[in-house]
């Protein structure tokens, strides 16, 4: 028999959970499986898309399918960080200021169209994202646990938006695009009751208690040191390819190592795989390079513009032995 890495309740609450969030987002299960990844490594998740192909409803899916506070932000060009940390109101009564905890005091942020707000609020969100943390007035305020940021941005339109920051897409554990759905699943969106956007909305399936615990399961998911060596020698070559202009950080061998212990887990494995590594390093690490004008502008995929970053990434995969 073989021997699992979480207990059997667990295993059937994630099986659980990814067929809810597959329940609302149509034939994209390899999405949905990566978003989860996303959710039991710690990280936060940035969907990047054309409109209309379910980066909302994913997020919406996966923040409700998990018991915690939610709340969405839909970002604009007029939005200030006061609307995204809070703002101090002076009490004419008490004759003090108090605080007013704005919406990033909460278990799942969804940043709606994060792209089309300013550079400075885009910035409110550094802190919370690296330390679960913000400051404000001189004080430093403790945020939720767990704390996760699932944002959504269209890649294609550029007609009032700001481009996120290095430092800002370095905070991203992941990138995920969704791309069209195919035949079969259109068919099932089109002709849902009710219309477009339709869908029921997904219920609590994982208690806050469950996620904690899964999570400490997953960090404890080994990784054996050949692999731990395969990732960085990955993550090296980023920082000397003639295609790349700037390489991963150690941030970004950070998230890799546990996006990699979380799919192991997501798997019933409490072990990884090198193929974990070559399956997840294009959607950890590829937006956290800089590709040069060597790279080129990217390919097409299955209808979609795949990123200079994720190629590089992948092409550097194919130069790695894989360890045995």
């Amino acid at each position: 028999m073989p021997i699992l890495a979480a207990p059997a309740h667990l295993r059937a609450k994630l099986r659980e959970i990814e067929k809810a969030v597959e329940g609302s987002v149509r034939g994209k299960n390899e999405a949905v499986r990566m978003s989860l990844v996303c959710l039991l490594a710690r990280g936060h998740l940035l969907i990047e898309d054309v409109p209309g192909v379910g980066k909302t409803t994913l997020a919406q899916s996966l923040a409700r399918a998990v018991d915690g506070r939610f709340h969405r932000l839909q970002f604009t060009s007029d939005m200030l960080p006061s609307d995204v940390i809070g703002v101090s109101i002076y009490n004419a009564r008490s004759g003090e200021f108090e605080f007013k905890p704005g919406p990033v005091f909460t278990n799942f942020l969804l940043a709606d169209e994060i792209n089309r707000t300013t550079p400075k609020t885009q910035s409110a969100l550094l802190e919370a994202m690296n330390e679960g943390q913000v400051s404000i007035d001189g004080r430093t305020l403790p945020l939720p646990d767990p704390f996760m940021v699932i944002a959504t941005q269209n890649p294609t339109e550029h007609h009032g938006t700001y481009p996120l920051p290095e430092s800002q897409l370095d905070r991203f554990l992941m990138r995920l695009q969704l791309g069209y759905p195919d035949r079969a699943s259109e068919r099932e969106i089109v002709r849902q009751p009710g219309g477009f956007g339709s869908s029921a909305p997904t219920g609590n399936v994982l208690s806050h208690e469950d996620l904690l615990e899964l999570r400490d399961t997953a960090a404890d998911v080994k990784v054996d040191p050949a692999i731990v060596d395969y990732m960085l020698t990955v993550v090296e070559r980023t920082r000397t390819h003639e295609g790349l202009s700037l390489g991963v950080s150690p941030r970004g061998s950070q998230a890799l190592y546990r996006a990699v212990q979380a799919l192991a887990l997501l798997e019933d494995r409490p072990y990884a795989l090198p193929d974990d590594v070559k399956l997840l390093a294009p959607k950890v690490l590829g937006h956290r390079v800089v590709p040069s004008s060597k790279a080129g502008l990217g390919a097409r995929r299955g209808g979609l513009n795949v990123a200079a970053g994720e190629r590089v990434i992948e092409e550097i995969l194919t130069s790695i032995p894989v360890p045995i």
